[in-house]
């Protein structure tokens, strides 16, 4: 009686999902068909935004790291403006200016300023020096 029950429910379940085909029985069905669920998929249409804006920065300055970097940038339409900086090994300070367009493309701009407390290259290059080259010559 049990198991009667269960086919019942299954055939019900497929039948409100749409997976019997019409003039077909419940029981026949179950005991002949493999029932598969289909996924249900969701479409979500974004809308178009024929001028998009938007404009965000951020910064970081950690004492403890050294890590010291800036960007911020601004879309209007088709047009993006943006400059980010960051701190360079040898204490140099590292800026970019941005822009891109659709009439102009990409361009940067570089500019390199000296640090408070720049760290000269012989003491970067002590910290990791270059590995030796030994040749050996072979017969």
């Amino acid at each position: 009686m049990a198991t009667k029950f269960v086919v019942f429910l299954g055939a019900l379940a497929a039948a409100r999902a749409g997976l019997l085909q019409q003039g077909q029985s419940a029981y026949s069905s179950v005991q002949h068909h493999a029932l598969v669920a289909a996924p249900v998929v969701q479409t979500r249409v974004e809308p178009y935004d024929p001028h998009p804006r938007y404009s965000y920065a951020y910064a970081v300055n950690d004492q403890h790291t050294g890590d010291s970097k800036s960007q911020h940038e601004a879309r209007n339409g088709d047009v993006v403006h943006g400059q980010y900086s960051l701190t360079d090994p040898d204490g140099s300070r590292r800026t970019v200016d941005y822009s891109a367009g659709p009439h102009t493309g990409f361009n940067a701009v570089v500019h390199r300023t000296a640090g408070a407390h720049p760290v000269p290259l012989a003491t970067v290059a002590a910290v990791a020096p270059a590995p030796a080259l030994h040749v050996t010559a072979g017969h």
